[in-house]
């Protein structure tokens, strides 16, 4: 129940990350003066982290429900390594997203 309303609260979690983006983006490729406040938001590292980790693990459930839905019976098995995996791989994406030099 839990890993199906995560899933839920996820995507939508990650359509309003998404669309703050885009639109962020679209104010900062004016020619004119850039608002500070689009700025601010398209350059948080807050929201970047946010996107980055909820984009993995809605990735990592969703693959889980596929494989439940293929007719793997360890539901548990496959909890535990979808978060695993998930998690790790959030862990590597940050430390990327974090150290890059460009």
């Amino acid at each position: 129940m839990f890993i199906w309303v995560f899933h839920r609260i996820s995507g939508l979690f990650l359509i309003v990350l998404l669309s703050l983006k885009f639109t962020t983006s679209f104010f900062l490729m004016t020619k004119n003066q850039k608002p500070d406040w689009a700025l601010l938001l398209h350059t948080n590292p807050l929201s970047d982290t946010l996107l980055i980790i909820a984009g993995v693990f809605h990735a990592f459930y969703g693959l889980r429900t596929i494989i439940i839905d293929l007719g793997v019976k360890k539901e548990k098995l496959l909890f535990w390594l979808s978060t695993i995996l998930a998690a790790f791989v959030s862990g590597a994406l940050i430390i990327i997203y974090f150290t890059r030099d460009y």
